[in-house]
């Protein structure tokens, strides 16, 4: 389940580093007080639509978002939240929610980010490494973590996640979140095995963090 939010203009400055906003929007609406993101069985993308200003971005026909989440009912409680409270961020406001169905897939997509995908793993020490798209070790991390996922949620499907290396704009940006500066990936992804898998994919997003804006696809 996808949930489309169609916000208003915004009428101050987005700062650049602004997902801590959308973060703090969604636990809201969930009433949540921390980050519960250790398994996080949903996605947030970023804003689109936006212009880029001197000190972060503009606005000025709305902006659209969005955020889905496998587990339904969590989707219409937030639907219900956001029309109590439809404040986003920067004088930007709820104006309109769009509701998608989980569309039906293949045993092989392609989906594009829409926010990058970030991917780590850690050494003996706990050290945390964040690996790009081109790193050989990447996909194997992709993969296990979607498997991680997909028990979490009790199912049992057959899938394999890999970064697009046949697309020759990938790029990487060093994300902020409060405080925290991670590493990821603006690449599209590849997920094939069983079509409940990608469905499941498309809704909780792919690489860690989704729970932060991370690896939100489309």
């Amino acid at each position: 389940m996808r949930l489309h939010f169609y916000l208003t203009p915004n009428t101050q400055t987005v700062p650049f580093n602004y997902q801590h906003f959308l973060i703090g929007t969604f636990h809201k609406w969930m009433e949540w007080n921390e980050i519960h993101d250790e398994i996080s069985l949903y996605s947030l993308s970023w804003l689109q639509c936006g212009k880029m200003a001197k000190d972060g971005f503009n606005f000025p026909n709305g902006a659209k978002w969005f955020i889905s989440f496998w587990d339904e009912e969590i989707g219409k409680q937030l639907i219900m939240s956001a029309m109590k409270n439809p404040d986003v961020c920067c004088g930007m406001v709820v104006k309109e929610i769009q509701m998608q169905d989980t569309p039906q897939f293949s045993s092989k997509e392609k989906f594009i980010a829409s926010s990058p995908v970030f991917i780590r793993k850690y050494d003996e020490n706990r050290k945390a490494t964040h690996l790009l798209y081109d790193n050989e070790e990447a996909d194997f991390y992709l993969t296990e973590t979607l498997k991680k996922k997909l028990k979490t949620a009790n199912l049992d499907y057959d899938v394999k996640v890999s970064f697009d290396k046949k697309y020759h704009s990938s790029k990487t940006k060093l994300v902020k979140i409060n405080g925290i500066k991670s590493r990821a990936n603006f690449c599209p992804v590849i997920i094939e095995g069983n079509p409940e898998a990608v469905r499941f994919a498309w809704n909780v997003g792919i690489g860690h963090s989704t729970g932060c804006g991370f690896g939100a696809i489309y």
